[in-house]
C-alpha cells in the first residue's frame, strides 16, 4: 500500500471492477453501465421449481438466498439459493471474472432428497436508474441544448454562498452534498440549489464569457411551489430585481444584461422577500444561461427518457442474445449452455408479486404489469435433477460494442470442463492470497466465511455524493446510502480481508482539507470510527504515504467534531462537554439507548451532553497526537491535542462522574450553558448506567477507583455481562428492557471498543471473554440460519435485525484474526507500531513500537504465531512471560515503557 493516486479526488471504490454485486433490487451481478449518469445493468440469476414456485431473490428482505463465498476483490462470488430448506434442494450461483468485460455464470444445482426434482433457472436482465432519495422515483434529468455563443452556469457552481441564518450544517452538509444542494426531478444534472428561505440569502457566481455580446440576456431556470413568490436582487454584471412566481413546475425568467464584454463577470443573487401562505419557503435554482437576446429561443431543456426497455437482438451463436438500451453506448450479451429455454419479457417494476402470480401462465412470453420497468427473462426449463445428484449449467454475460459482444459470445467455449477450469483457476488465485488460520480456529471457519462473503459483497451502486455516483460499502442493502459509523466498522472488518478495500472504505468518508461543504462525509450517528480504522490500517501497513495522506483529512474531521472548525456546534456548552444532537438524534449509534430517548422526549438536546461524544474526542485526539508525532514538525498540532485531552478529560471528571452509581452520567446545563447536575430516571437512578456511562475507560481518563468499579460491571453477570456478551444497558437499571433494539440486546460494535480498551489496560482475560463469547455466539447463529444478523437478543441468544449485515457485526473478523490467524499482532489503543515483521512461515516476529499510555499501566499485545511451536519472547532484550494456549496465540503483557522492541522466535 504505497500508492495513493487512486484515492485523490474520489469517494468511489476504484479498486473494484465495473462488474460486481452492486444491485439494490434482485441479487446477482451488476455492471456500471454509465458512471456519469449512474446507470446500472443487472443480471439476476435464480432457480425455481418447474411450474410450481419461484423465490425472487429480493435484496430488501429475507428471500431464500445467502451470500456464501466471495473473493475480497470480487473476481468471483457465490450466493446460495435455497429451494427446499435446509440444503435439501439448492443452487450455488457463482459469477467469475473472465475479462474486464465478461463474467462466467456458474449454476450448481444440488438435490439431496431421495426423489427426482424438476427445477428451472431464470436469467433476468434489467436496467436501473438513480432514484430521488426519499421518494423512490427514478431520477429524470434534462439535457441542455445551447446556441453559440452561450454559457450555462449550474446553480451549484457558485463561488460563495451564505445563508442569512447560519446553520450547524453549513460546513458539514449531509451525505457529502454541496451546501444548499437538493436532488429533484427535471433538473440539469439532477440537483438544484435550495435558496431564499430567509431574506438576505446570498449566492455569487463568476462567469467566464469567451467573446463579447452586444445584447446579453440572463435566463434563470428555477422552480417554486404554486402560488409562491420570491424577489431576487441581481448585482454584479447586472443591477436589477427579478420576480419569481411559482407554478410547481420548472420555469424560466430572463433579464437583460446589455452589452457584455469578454472576460470574467460576477453575478450575485440576493433574496429580498418571500410571500407565501405555505410553510415551505424556498426556491429550487437549477442554473442560468447567458446568451445573446436573439438566440434566447434556441436555449432548450430536453427531458431525457428513462427507458428501461431494450432492443432484444438474436446472438451470433445458438442460445445467445444481445440487449441494447437507449442512452447507453454499449451492448450487453447473454449466453446459456442449455437447450430447453424460452426468452420472455416482464413489463413491470417488480417481480416479487407479479412473477409469482404469473408462474402458471406458461404459454405467454410477454407479461405486462404495473410500472414502466422491464426485465428480459431467459427461462431455462425444465432441468431434471435426479435423486441425490447434482448438475452444473454454465453461461456468461458480457458488455462492449456490438462487435465486441458478438465476438465474445461467438468465442465463448461452452465445454463444461473448460468452464470449470476457468472457475477453479480464478478461485485458486484469490484463495492463494488468503492468510491461513491455526487448527483451533477451525470450528469458527464456516461462520467467518459467511461474514467474509457478506462484507465483501455488501456493495451498492449508485450512491450519490459530492456530485458524483459511487460504489459504496453498505452495512446492508436496505441502507443503500452512506453511513458514517457503520462504515468505520466495515473498514475495520475489511482490514482483515483486503487492505486496499479497507483504505478505500476510509477514503470514502474523509474530504480534502479546506473542503467548504463537508469537513467529512456525514450520515447517521456521529461516531468517529474512521480514526480508529486509521490506527488499525497504520499498525498493519505502517505506510508513510497513507499517514501523510490521511492525517490532514482526519484532523479536519477531528476539528469539526470537537467544535473548533467551520459551522460546528458540538462545543456550545461552557462545560466543554461535547454533544452532536444538531447533526443526528443518535449520540453513539444506540438508537433506543434510554437516556438518549429521554433527552429527545423531554426536549433537552440544547442542554444535555452525553459522555461518549467527549470520550471519543479524547481517544481520537490521542490517536492523532501519535500520528502527528510520527510525521514530525507538527508541534502546534500536538500541543493542541494535549490541551484538548486535558480540557475534555477534566470536564468529564468534574461534571459527569456519579459516585452513587459508579457510572458517568449525561450532564444537564442551565440556560447559560453551565453544568447543572446529571440526567436521572424517575426512580432516581443515574440514567446512564450502560456503555455510555463507562466510556471514560475507552478514553483512558479514569481514576484507579473508577476503573476498578467500571471493570467490575463489565465482568458482573448481573450488570453489563451476559452469557452472550456485553449489553448496552446495565441489567440492574430500572429502565433495562428485554426487548429493545439496543436496550436488552448484544451488538458487536461497542464490544470491539471495550475489547481494545481491555487490551490497553492489560486486562487480557476480560478481553478474551468478550472476543470468544462473540465468536461462539456468531458461530451458533450463522450455522443455524446462514444469516449474518445485526444484533442478538439477551433473553433467547438468537440473532435479529437485518439478515445480511456487515457493518457493526464486522468485528467478528477482527476477533478471529487476533486469536487464530498467524501473522496477526493486535495492540491496544496506545501503541504506535514502527515495525512489524513476521517470518515467511510465521514462526518469528520482530515488533518495534512506541507506547503512549500511562507509564504505571501494563498493556497487552496479542500475537498469533504458527501453531505447533513453543516460543521465546523478549522485550528490549529481557525474556518475557507470555500466556499461551499452545496453539500459536501469545498473550504478552508489556510494561509501560515508552518504546521498545519485541521479538518472538521458536523456543
Amino acid at each position: 500500500m504505497e500508492h495513493i493516486e487512486h484515492l485523490i479526488g474520489t469517494h468511489d471504490l476504484k479498486q473494484l471492477p465495473l462488474w460486481g454485486p452492486y444491485t439494490k433490487k434482485y441479487i446477482g451481478i451488476s455492471h456500471i453501465a454509465d458512471a456519469q449518469k449512474g446507470l446500472r445493468f443487472d443480471l439476476s440469476v435464480f432457480p425455481g421449481f418447474y411450474r410450481r414456485k419461484v423465490d425472487v431473490p429480493n435484496t430488501m428482505w429475507e428471500s431464500g438466498y445467502h451470500p456464501w463465498e466471495a473473493s475480497p476483490d470480487l473476481s468471483w462470488f457465490t450466493h446460495r439459493h435455497e429451494l427446499e430448506w435446509k440444503d435439501q434442494v439448492y443452487t450455488d450461483i457463482s459469477y467469475v471474472e473472465m475479462s474486464d468485460r465478461a463474467r462466467l455464470v456458474r449454476c450448481e444445482f444440488v438435490n439431496r432428497t431421495d426423489v427426482e426434482q424438476n427445477v428451472v433457472l431464470h436469467y433476468m436482465a434489467s436496467l436501473h436508474f438513480p432514484q430521488v432519495r426519499g421518494h423512490g422515483d427514478k431520477l429524470r434529468v434534462c439535457r441542455l441544448e445551447l446556441p453559440t455563443p452561450a454559457l450555462w452556469t449550474d446553480a451549484l457552481d457558485y463561488k460563495a454562498l451564505s445563508f442569512a441564518a447560519p446553520r450547524p450544517s453549513d460546513t458539514l452538509v449531509y451525505d457529502g452534498f454541496y451546501r444548499g444542494e437538493e436532488r429533484g426531478q427535471g433538473l440539469v444534472g439532477g440537483s438544484a440549489l435550495r435558496f431564499g428561505r430567509e431574506s438576505g440569502d446570498r449566492v455569487a457566481y463568476i462567469c467566464e464569457v469567451a467573446e463579447p455580446m452586444e445584447h446579453a440576456v440572463l435566463l434563470l431556470r428555477c422552480r417554486l411551489l404554486e402560488g409562491q413568490r420570491l424577489l431576487l436582487r441581481i448585482s454584479g454584471a447586472a443591477d436589477a430585481t427579478l420576480e419569481l412566481n411559482g407554478t410547481g413546475e420548472l420555469g424560466k425568467v430572463s433579464i437583460s444584461l446589455g452589452a457584455l464584454p469578454a472576460g470574467q463577470h460576477e453575478i450575485v443573487f440576493t433574496s429580498l422577500e418571500w410571500v407565501s401562505e405555505s410553510a415551505i419557503s424556498s426556491a429550487e435554482l437549477d442554473g442560468f444561461v447567458i446568451t445573446e437576446q436573439h438566440l434566447l429561443s434556441q436555449v432548450r431543456f430536453v427531458p431525457e427518457e428513462a427507458n428501461a426497455h431494450p432492443q432484444i437482438i438474436p446472438g451470433p451463436v445458438p442460445n445467445s442474445l444481445l440487449l441494447k438500451y437507449d442512452g447507453i453506448d454499449g451492448y450487453y450479451g447473454l449466453l446459456w449452455v442449455f437447450d430447453d429455454y424460452e426468452v420472455r419479457e416482464f413489463h413491470c417494476d417488480e417481480l416479487d408479486r407479479f412473477m409469482r402470480h404469473n408462474v402458471h401462465h406458461h404459454v405467454d412470453s410477454v407479461f405486462k404489469g404495473p410500472g414502466d420497468g422491464h426485465f428480459t427473462n431467459v427461462y431455462l426449463r425444465p432441468i431434471p435433477l435426479s435423486a441425490q445428484s447434482r448438475t452444473i449449467i454454465h453461461g456468461m454475460v458480457c458488455s462492449g460494442s456490438k462487435e465486441d459482444v458478438e465476438e465474445q459470445l461467438a468465442s465463448f467455449n461452452t465445454d463444461a470442463e473448460r468452464c470449470e477450469t476457468v472457475f477453479a483457476a480464478v478461485k485458486r488465485s484469490s484463495e492463494a492470497k488468503t492468510q491461513p488460520f491455526n487448527p483451533s480456529g477451525e470450528p469458527y471457519r464456516f461462520s467467518q466465511q459467511l461474514m467474509e462473503a457478506t462484507l465483501a459483497m455488501n456493495v451498492v451502486y449508485p450512491v450519490y455524493t459530492k456530485r458524483s455516483y459511487i460504489r459504496h460499502n453498505t452495512p446492508g442493502r436496505w441502507w443503500d446510502s452512506l453511513y458514517t459509523w457503520d462504515s468505520g466498522f466495515i473498514g475495520i472488518g475489511l482490514a482483515e480481508l483486503d487492505m486496499e478495500r479497507s483504505v478505500e472504505c476510509l477514503n470514502a468518508y474523509v474530504t480534502e482539507p479546506g473542503d467548504p461543504h463537508a469537513a467529512f462525509i456525514h450520515h447517521g450517528s456521529m461516531v468517529p470510527v474512521q480514526h480508529y480504522l486509521f490506527l488499525e490500517i497504520w499498525n498493519k501497513t505502517r505506510s508513510k504515504e497513507l499517514l501523510n495522506y490521511f492525517y490532514p483529512r482526519l484532523r479536519q474531521y477531528y476539528l469539526f467534531y470537537t467544535g473548533k472548525q467551520g459551522s460546528s456546534t458540538t462545543r456550545k456548552l461552557s462545560s466543554n462537554l461535547l454533544k452532536t444532537w444538531d447533526y443526528f438524534y443518535n449520540s453513539g449509534g444506540w438508537d433506543d439507548y434510554p437516556p438518549q430517548v429521554e433527552v429527545h422526549r423531554s426536549g433537552l438536546t440544547d442542554e444535555t451532553a452525553p459522555v461518549s461524544n467527549t470520550c471519543h474526542a479524547i481517544r481520537i485526539a490521542k490517536i492523532l497526537k501519535m500520528a502527528a508525532t510520527a510525521i514530525g514538525g507538527l508541534e502546534g498540532d500536538i500541543t493542541g491535542y494535549k490541551e484538548d485531552i486535558d480540557v475534555f478529560g477534566r470536564a468529564v471528571q468534574d461534571y459527569a462522574w456519579d459516585e452513587q452509581s459508579g457510572y458517568f452520567g449525561y450532564v444537564r446545563h442551565d440556560a447559560q450553558g453551565r453544568p447543572n447536575g446529571l440526567l436521572r430516571h424517575e426512580s432516581g437512578q443515574n440514567y446512564n448506567m450502560g456503555l455510555d456511562g463507562a466510556y471514560p475507560l475507552v478514553a483512558g481518563i479514569c481514576t484507579p477507583e473508577q476503573e476498578r468499579r467500571l471493570l467490575g460491571y463489565i465482568s458482573d453477570p448481573s450488570r453489563l455481562k451476559t452469557e452472550i456478551g456485553l449489553t448496552a444497558i446495565d441489567q440492574s437499571a430500572a429502565y433495562y428492557k428485554k426487548d429493545g433494539y439496543w436496550n436488552g440486546a448484544i451488538w458487536m460494535a461497542h464490544q470491539w471498543f471495550y475489547w481494545k480498551m481491555l487490551l490497553s489496560l492489560g486486562c487480557s482475560d476480560q478481553a478474551h471473554i468478550i472476543a470468544h463469547t462473540a465468536l461462539e455466539l456468531w458461530k451458533k447463529e450463522t450455522e443455524q440460519t446462514y444469516n449474518c444478523y445485526e444484533h442478538f437478543i439477551v433473553q433467547s441468544g438468537r440473532g435479529a435485525g437485518w439478515h445480511h449485515f456487515g457493518g457493526l457485526s464486522a468485528p467478528v473478523l477482527s476477533w478471529f484474526a487476533a486469536y487464530y490467524r498467524p501473522g496477526t499482532v493486535t495492540f491496544g489503543y496506545d501503541v504506535w507500531a514502527v515495525l512489524t515483521e513476521f517470518s515467511m512461515d510465521n514462526t518469528e516476529l520482530l515488533v518495534d513500537l512506541l507506547y503512549y499510555g500511562a507509564e504505571d499501566h501494563g498493556h497487552t499485545l496479542l500475537v498469533c504465531m504458527k501453531a505447533g511451536q513453543s516460543y521465546r519472547v523478549t522485550w528490549n532484550g529481557r525474556i518475557m512471560e507470555a500466556g499461551t494456549n499452545d496453539d500459536g496465540l501469545l498473550d504478552i503483557c508489556l510494561p509501560g515503557d515508552c518504546k521498545g522492541v519485541l521479538t518472538v522466535c521458536p523456543a
